[in-house]
């Protein structure tokens, strides 16, 4: 009681130390949410616009069918979504709640849920209570091998994004509050003993001040009457000292680039850098879309297919975005194909298309005239005597 007492008289006696107490100015300047949402959903976005130009492919041995599944898949999974619309919500909830659980109505459609219960077990097949959409609670309760199930990592990715953004979003307020302040307008004003100890001169005063900042922040010229007791005069017209709008654009794209490469996304390809792009890409692609895309059929060929119907050859292929241009390759297929290795269907398959019913591109060619080597006696014998070989390759 003594410590508090002694506080509380110096507090009175010196206005400025209470002023400094003030508790409005212990607020934390980490609380910038919305360069956190930004962050979170330019990456999210960026994958989730990657998986929703996927095309889902029913295989039936080695053609592919375009049936309901087909039609659910890639056109339209519910009554209230476009494929494009419902697999960005997917990827959207899928990192978001590190988790997502697609469920199939009665009439076929495929909803993903907002909210659901997730009772493990150890022995028995796990279970999916309260599944919620939108407002409607499903009553029912949903077992494993009825639903679409998908787990995005091991652990959860929102604490870490949490605390990384504590720290980035402590700096980058500290920044954004020290460049407000380098271009401040400040000013003081001067008042009389006998003027000070009338209230209703001090009320006077506060209304003159704001109609000064009014006329300053709204008028180009602005011209200040001087008052009988006090005196205003500007003591700064702001520096050049604190951080640059640079220094709060590299805090901002530190944090993007922090959350991008714990989803898998190249930076470069956040920032729109033209730099090797057809290699970022690629492996943009191969490490971080398609074992999400892989996980995804995995998980369709176990819920939509009986083990007999998958070993019989019928599954869930995806065919991913393609980041090299068909007439680029143009090249290499006629090499493979010429070279006897691959069919022309083979290649097609290899390409993303389906295999055609021509014949004739499942049998092999060989159109540079390749030949077995043979031993240099042999050789020897098959030449004439004009030294020509006889089997030379005709064009």
């Amino acid at each position: 009681m003594i410590q508090i007492g002694f506080l509380d008289a110096i507090l009175k006696r010196n206005s400025e130390l209470g002023f400094m107490f003030d508790v409005e100015l212990m607020e934390s300047t980490s609380n910038r949410i919305h360069m956190k949402r930004l962050a979170i959903d330019t990456c999210v976005a960026f994958l989730g616009r990657t998986l929703s130009q996927s095309e889902f492919r029913v295989k039936n041995g080695t053609g592919h069918i375009k049936d309901e599944l087909y039609y659910h898949l890639n056109v339209r999974p519910n009554k209230n979504m476009t494929s494009s619309t419902f697999w960005e919500t997917f990827v959207h909830k899928l990192i978001y709640d590190n988790e997502c659980l697609i469920i199939q109505s009665d009439d076929g459609d495929l909803l993903i849920a907002d909210n659901f219960e997730h009772n493990q077990y150890a022995v028995l097949e796990d279970t999916f209570t309260k599944v919620t959409v939108k407002d409607y609670v499903f009553k029912r309760m949903f077992k494993q091998s009825e639903v679409i199930h998908l787990r995005y990592r091991n652990e959860n990715l929102s604490p870490l994004i949490d605390s990384l953004f504590a720290d980035y979003g402590d700096l980058f307020g500290k920044i954004l509050n020290s460049q407000k302040r380098k271009n401040q307008l400040r000013g003081t004003v001067d008042i009389e003993a006998t003027t000070a100890q009338n209230p209703d001169n001090l009320t006077k005063l506060q209304a003159f001040i704001d109609k000064i900042y009014k006329a300053f922040s709204e008028k180009d010229v602005a011209i200040i009457p001087q008052q009988k007791g006090f005196k205003y005069s500007e003591t700064s017209g702001g520096g050049n000292g604190g951080q640059s709008v640079e220094e709060i654009n590299k805090v901002t794209n530190g944090f993007l680039d922090q959350v991008a490469m714990a989803i898998g996304i190249p930076t470069s390809l956040i920032h729109g850098d033209m730099a090797d792009v057809e290699k970022q890409t690629k492996n943009y692609m191969l490490f971080t879309v398609n074992p999400l895309l892989k996980k995804l059929a995995d998980e369709g060929n176990v819920k939509f297919f009986t083990m007999q119907e998958y070993l019989a050859g019928k599954r869930i292929e995806i065919k991913s975005i393609s980041y090299s241009n068909l007439f680029d390759l143009a090249n290499s297929i006629d090499k493979l194909i010429s070279s006897g290795a691959f069919t022309g269907n083979e290649m097609r398959l290899e390409a993303g298309y389906a295999a055609s019913d021509d014949p004739n591109l499942d049998k092999h060619y060989i159109t540079k005239n390749y030949t077995e080597m043979q031993p240099a006696e042999e050789n020897a014998e098959q030449t004439d005597e004009g030294g020509e070989n006889v089997n030379a390759d005709n064009d």
